[in-house]
């Protein structure tokens, strides 16, 4: 999950320049269960964080090596979203129906698809669904539990074919990258002419990540960029990208699962809220509140 070459930490991801300064200090280990996909140590980051004094983007200020990630994220394994499937398919077709505003059904590629419930939504929306995962968990899960074409490989060196796909999908991927440029670069040679490009990833210049600082819930092991809507506009724009569209990307969970979610800050509180949920009968609801500090954006290659 590389994303390229190894990536200069004292460089902006972003803009590409450098003097980043001190910004969070965050600093921690990854933890008992390594780097999932979800997590309730909020406020841990694999190095402190440090911000670009021209563009605003925030980064670690030291990268994981790239084996150390490759393996970490082969290595990863979770029922949290699987024991979410309802929510997340809606989040999916959410998803679908803000790229298909830009592009027809066609081919899809899913890049990092974890257990493939967005392909399997796109599939029954009339796509042809291919997905990249380098979870050996969830690409077992999704070849073998939803028949798809998943291929179990680094996202960026995986053997795809290149202008064959009219939409690639990056789900809470870019953010895990120490070269997301390097990613973008890769994207658009995979793209068909007209294809686009749908991200969706933690906006940490909204308003809630700010106020909440280093005790937001996006500061987790598994994140080495955080982006603003304007850091991911200069980055896109530096590399050769058209946005097309931004918005904010809410997802959607169980009541009892955002619940449990407070753990983060208080085991306690966070039982006393889903025992209070379920005597409610609300805890199996689904829900997708809006934070607005999650972005959606869709763009093309200029």
């Amino acid at each position: 999950m590389s994303g390229g070459t190894p990536h200069d930490a004292s460089v902006c991801a972003a803009c590409g320049g450098g003097g980043l300064r001190p910004h969070l200090a965050v600093a921690g280990e990854a933890g008992e269960q390594g780097l999932i996909p979800t997590t309730d140590r909020f406020g841990t980051a694999l190095a402190d964080i440090v911000r670009c004094p021209a563009c605003g983007h925030m980064q670690l200020a030291r990268f994981p090596e790239a084996a150390e990630l490759a393996e970490a994220y082969g290595e990863a394994a979770s029922t949290d979203y699987v024991e979410e499937e309802a929510g997340q398919r809606a989040t999916a077709r959410a998803a679908l129906e803000q790229i298909e505003r830009h592009v027809a059904p066609g081919a899809i590629l899913d890049l990092g698809c974890w257990v493939g419930f967005l392909l399997a939504e796109a599939q029954a929306r009339g796509w042809r669904a291919t997905g990249v995962e380098p979870s050996r968990f969830a690409s077992d899960f999704a070849r073998e539990r939803l028949g798809l074409d998943v291929r179990r490989a680094d996202l960026f060196e995986a053997d795809l074919p290149e202008r064959a796909f009219d939409a690639v999908v990056l789900g809470d991927v870019i953010e895990h990258l120490p070269d997301p440029g390097a990613a973008l670069d890769r994207i658009a040679r995979l793209l068909a002419p007209g294809g686009v490009l749908w991200m969706a990833l933690p906006d940490a210049g909204s308003r809630l990540a700010r106020l909440m600082g280093a005790r937001w819930w996006s500061v987790i092991p598994t994140h080495v960029q955080y982006f603003t809507r304007a850091s991911m506009a200069t980055l896109l724009e530096r590399k050769g990208w058209e946005p097309l569209e931004v918005t904010t990307a809410p997802k959607a969970f169980t009541v009892r699962y955002y619940l449990d979610r407070v753990g983060g800050y208080s085991r306690p509180l966070a039982r006393a809220l889903v025992r209070g949920a379920e005597a409610l009968r609300l805890a199996d609801r689904l829900w997708a509140p809006d934070f607005r500090d999650r972005m959606a954006v869709v763009a093309r290659p200029r």
